[in-house]
């Protein structure tokens, strides 16, 4: 049966801080924003900080938090709804130490058994990613290897499989796109999909694609789809949109945007308008 509900809210919770320093070969940088929790709408609709990313960069050695290796950042579409087709993105920030060279990079980062005893895990997920580019816009690939621990005591080995780009078209234009498959779990989706279902690691399909024109060199316009599938857990979640950007002056721009989320295993479907501002200093 679906649910009809109706609700608008107003939120600042995007607003971002972030102070970068470079002296020679280091780098060091630290983002927040305002996603943290703890505020009501009763009284003052106050919010936690939240910390994005803390790292330090030497030359090919990064260490700290930031993007996962995993995902390719210049293939997330643009949205006024926060991220975008998240449902079938790869998505996470966190704790790592990864080496680059060139379109290269290896990775040692945080892992976390979802659904699991996460207690227990004292293996670092392990990624790889190459990334092909040129004039013409990037691609790369990249893999996943995790050892998950089950609330059983069990061990499970996982690995997920991934390739992402963003393609320049006609002028401007870009076509993004992300394909997942595997034992992704946490990785894509944004809890879409699960690490473990009972004593089984999930296996996942995601998939997005979204095409950005623009109108005009202020004015621009995303369509995008984005679709998961968990194979154990029987749930499927999609999300289409379109949008319209105008930038104002260099710093400031204002966005509309309306699209649709679809819950299929709770037969749930969301029809959402959204407008935005966005100021950048």
């Amino acid at each position: 049966m679906t649910e009809d509900l109706s609700t608008t809210k107003f939120s600042v919770n995007e607003t971002r801080f972030n102070a970068k320093y470079v002296h020679g070969d280091v780098t060091g940088f630290i983002e927040m924003d305002f996603y943290g929790g703890g505020g009501n709408q009763i009284v003052s609709n106050s919010e936690h900080p939240r910390l994005r990313h803390a790292f330090i960069k030497y030359k090919n050695i990064t260490v700290g938090q930031t993007w996962t290796t995993f995902m390719n950042t210049s293939a997330l579409a643009e949205g006024a709804d926060f991220g975008g087709p998240l449902v079938a993105s790869a998505f996470i920030r966190q704790g790592q130490i990864r080496y680059t060279n060139g379109g290269l990079q290896l990775a040692l980062e945080n892992p976390n058994s979802d659904k699991g005893d996460g207690s227990q895990d004292s293996v670092p997920d392990v990624i790889a990613k190459y990334t092909f580019s040129g004039d013409w816009g990037n691609v790369s690939v990249a893999g996943v290897a995790r050892q998950l621990n089950t609330v059983g005591g069990d061990t499970e080995s996982a690995f997920g499989f991934g390739v992402a780009g963003r393609i320049k078209t006609f002028g401007k234009d870009d076509f993004r796109f992300q394909a997942h498959s595997g034992n992704t779990g946490r990785y894509v989706g944004v809890v879409a999909a699960r690490d473990l279902v009972g004593e089984k690691a999930e296996d996942t399909t995601s998939f997005m694609v979204a095409y950005r024109h623009f109108w005009s060199e202020d004015m621009r316009s995303t369509i995008y789809y984005g679709s998961t599938d968990a194979d154990l857990a029987d749930t499927k979640r999609n999300h289409v949109a379109v949008n319209l950007f105008k930038d104002y002056t260099k710093q400031l721009s204002f966005g509309v945007e309306v699209g649709n989320f679809e819950m299929d295993e709770v037969s749930k479907s969301s029809d959402y308008f959204q407008l935005s501002a966005k100021y950048v200093l």
